[in-house]
């Protein structure tokens, strides 16, 4: 049995697929497969593991051949996958949720505290030679105590990061989502809010929602223009959630204080992109997940979906 694995995850994963009795094909290089190198590759395979990077399409299915039973995504998200197209060809299609929560969250809450106190800001100023004393009007942040923060899509991690801001800094909780969450709005004194509101009371906004249709572009020039002048906004979702040209717009003209990103559109972003000029806006490349136990745990699951669907088994996490 033949698993192509489009690119080197952390040993646990593979050796458990390996100790399955499982032939592996892992793409070696640092770059991503093209598409093309994809279809070249899956030709007789009975499972794909992928990453997000990687289009799963009937083109690839269609290549794969008649034997391929399962896609195991090495993430949470699954927008790459044409789910609807696996689902007619009875493929299974698993990823990896819960494991990376924490991490995700932690990763939140730094991006948020680090922007509010120009962190990124502060360090480039020592780098640079320019500390010569300290400055009783260098390098003003902003306060977090007792703050509100707006959570947009209150699902694990958004609760998650939600939890530490309400514990730690005694912030008000609002949050903009598809449904009610009567669990949060009593553990953690949460209101459900619609996003205009969301937008006008927050003083930090984190998204945490998937990319869909309704979901896409939503931070965008008219977004930002609601929001408080000292507003922060933090993304660790999916890049296409923020138009990212309104995003530098409202940045540079001062029109929100401050975002930290851990993902961007396009991913990765250019080496030019203008965002990357301006001081109050910091870009790490997509690490919320990146922790021993986080990546550890995703490619265990990510391993164990593949050895259940080639086995014709329900998937530890079922798409």
């Amino acid at each position: 049995m033949r698993i192509f694995v489009t690119r080197k995850i952390p040993n646990v994963g593979l050796d458990l697929m390996r100790d399955a009795g499982f032939e592996l094909d892992v793409w070696s290089e640092d770059l991503p497969p093209s598409h093309d190198a994809i279809l070249s590759r899956v030709p007789g395979c009975d499972g794909i593991l992928s990453l997000l990077t990687d289009t799963i399409d009937a083109a690839v299915m269609d290549a794969a051949g008649p034997q391929l039973k399962v896609v195991s995504n090495f993430a949470v998200g699954y927008n790459n996958i044409d789910v609807v197209e696996a689902k007619k060809r009875g493929i299974a299609v698993g990823n990896t949720p819960d494991v990376l929560t924490e991490a995700t969250a932690d990763l939140a809450f730094s991006l948020l505290i680090a922007s509010a106190r120009r962190i990124g800001e502060s360090q480039s100023f020592v780098k640079q030679g320019q500390w010569k004393t300290w400055d009783p009007l260098g390098q003003i942040g902003l306060d977090l105590l007792g703050k509100t923060i707006g959570i947009y899509g209150m699902g694990r991690i958004g609760a998650a990061l939600a939890k530490r801001c309400q514990g730690g800094w005694g912030m008000q909780v609002i949050y903009c989502a598809r449904s009610p969450k009567p669990e949060y709005e009593e553990s953690l004194n949460a209101r459900r809010v619609d996003f205009a509101t969301l937008l006008k009371e927050s003083d930090f906004i984190s998204a945490h929602a998937p990319l869909t249709p309704e979901t896409e572009g939503v931070f965008d020039a008219q977004a930002f223009a609601q929001m408080k002048t000292s507003a922060v906004f933090i993304n660790t979702a999916r890049g296409g959630i923020h138009n990212q040209l309104d995003l530098y717009d409202a940045l540079k003209s001062q029109r929100i204080f401050a975002a930290g990103l851990d993902v961007t559109d396009p991913e990765p972003m250019d080496s030019d992109d203008p965002l990357l000029s301006l001081s109050n806006c910091i870009v790490v490349p997509h690490i919320g997940s990146a922790t021993i136990a986080s990546r550890g745990g995703m490619a265990t699951i990510a391993a164990e979906n593949v050895i259940l669907g080639v086995g014709g088994k329900p998937l530890r996490c079922c798409v």
